[in-house]
């Protein structure tokens, strides 16, 4: 499908079609069945409680927003380790979410399946339910430690909506830099 077609249907959802207005919540669906949002959330930021390097008890957050408009609700969110020294292991059992922001916690999300994929440095995050549109949302994840080797560390963040086949929406990366303490010896 051409981005041209995609946002006929986009427009064509929005403004109604004969005279009959559809809600711009619905989702856009291939006739494959391939599902996309709408409008795709947005990576609003990336942090991390400590930036040395071997620090252990750190927590790295990812706070994403979905809009009214998207159009399905989110799924799942895969976090991928683009650059970096070395691999990034994590506390899989410790991965928490919630509405709102890292200073702003509201209500915690329930998770379904949380995931690494060692190979493709993939950590697959899944909302058990999924979260609906026009919501802010936070992931916690948990790393065993900050990396021994300091530099910038790349993380990329793509956004799955709800559907059997739903098609990936790249959000952005997460940077973090991670200093070595080892000049104020």
């Amino acid at each position: 499908m051409r981005v041209a077609t995609l946002f006929g249907i986009t427009l064509s959802l929005a403004i109604g079609i004969g005279g009959v207005t559809l809600p711009v919540t619905q989702a856009v669906q291939l006739r494959d069945g391939l599902v996309y949002f709408v409008q795709p959330p947005k990576l609003v930021e990336t942090t991390t409680t400590y930036k040395d390097v071997n620090v252990w008890g750190g927590t790295y957050y990812f706070t994403i927003n979905v809009p009214e408009n998207a159009g399905e609700s989110l799924q799942k969110v895969t976090i991928a380790q683009k650059e970096g020294a070395e691999n990034i292991r994590y506390n899989l059992d410790d991965t928490r979410a919630f509405v709102g922001t890292r200073d702003r916690k509201e209500t915690q999300l329930k998770l379904g399946p949380v995931t690494n994929d060692r190979k493709t440095r993939t950590v697959s995050v899944n909302f058990d339910p999924p979260v609906t549109p026009g919501q802010t949302i936070t992931i916690a994840l948990r790393p065993v430690s900050n990396p021994s080797f300091s530099g910038v560390y790349l993380l990329g963040v793509t956004a799955f909506p709800v559907g059997e086949k739903s098609h990936g929406q790249f959000l952005g990366f997460g940077r973090f830099q991670f200093y070595s303490n080892w000049g104020s010896w």
